[in-house]
């Protein structure tokens, strides 16, 4: 029970970090095109997480066997998730990408079912039902606008995003690499900055960098050591724990997450609509993640 409690607390911080990227990512669009934010961000990244193994003395030894799969994850995780978001940003709305973020663990429960052979339970069933109903809530009440959108080559990328994700948290939990999430992060991180490297020098975007603000090249200092590298780190150790479907139920607090930062950094409304469904939301992943059972079975111990 500690342990996994361990793993829901860094999941809610990983998703947490992630859903306040989408605010920071908007702060420096008006300066940087969004590939070059990725690189940058995952360039701080992979520094940081470097300093952090040499500090910790973690050993770096990597065996020929792994390497495969650690290409496959940095890949599908990081550089082809994030590559698929920055396009589909370009033509919709943050609001709306959020909401469709939100199919993500819908594709990893049927995914698990098929290759982790994991059971969807009631409660489960019941979790999902109500979280998408809390991110329904959510978003409307951010945009203004109902849950029906025109058919977009952005909404279209953003859903292939959300397959791509929960592909990723299979693949998390299948390969079992038996490395610490750290190492693994590390490596992730340094691949896609190489992967992404290129694209900063096509479209020269190192130009624009003597133009940032210093809150500006705070977002970015932001994006790179907590979005991508302690939120990949945090995630990795959760899915030491949690199943894949119960880790990726977090993800319905992202956009929670992101009307939080929203209202604190850009002082957007808050809206009670918006509070009710945040409020859905933490429930449903409570019982996605069978915590109410959970406690249901510790209480009856105590009076037992």
């Amino acid at each position: 029970m500690p342990s996994k409690i361990a793993a829901s607390f860094y999941a809610t911080l990983s998703i947490t970090f992630w859903g306040v990227s989408f605010v920071s990512t908007k702060a420096v669009l008006d300066k940087l095109d969004p590939y070059t934010v990725l690189v940058i961000r995952f360039g701080i990244g992979a520094i940081f997480l470097l300093c952090v193994l040499l500090v910790m003395r973690y050993p770096m030894k990597l065996s020929l066997k792994y390497i495969p799969s650690l290409i496959v994850l940095g890949i599908l995780g990081v550089f082809v998730h994030q590559i698929i978001q920055a396009t589909a940003l370009l033509t919709i709305d943050a609001s709306h990408a959020g909401w469709m973020i939100s199919f993500s663990p819908v594709f990893t429960v049927f995914l698990s079912m098929i290759f982790l052979h994991e059971k969807v339970t009631l409660s489960r069933a019941v979790g999902i039902g109500a979280a998408i109903a809390g991110v329904i809530l959510i978003t409307t009440s951010r945009s203004g606008q109902g849950v029906a959108f025109a058919i977009d080559i952005g909404y279209l990328l953003m859903l292939l995003s959300t397959f791509n994700w929960a592909i990723y948290g299979i693949l998390l939990k299948r390969l079992s690499i038996p490395l610490p999430s750290l190492v693994i992060t590390f490596y992730m991180s340094a691949l896609s900055f190489f992967l992404t490297l290129p694209i900063l020098l096509k479209n020269q975007g190192w130009k624009s960098l003597p133009t940032l603000s210093a809150t500006e090249w705070g977002h970015l200092i932001f994006l790179g050591v907590f979005v991508s590298g302690i939120a990949y780190w945090y995630w990795g150790k959760a899915h030491e724990v949690l199943e894949a479907s119960q880790a990726s139920a977090f993800m319905y607090l992202e956009p929670l997450a992101t009307l939080l930062a929203a209202v604190l950094l850009l002082n957007e409304k808050i809206f009670f609509q918006s509070v009710v469904g945040g409020v859905i939301i933490i429930v449903g992943v409570v019982f996605v993640n069978g915590q109410v059972w959970n406690l249901i079975g510790l209480l009856r111990k105590r009076r037992t």
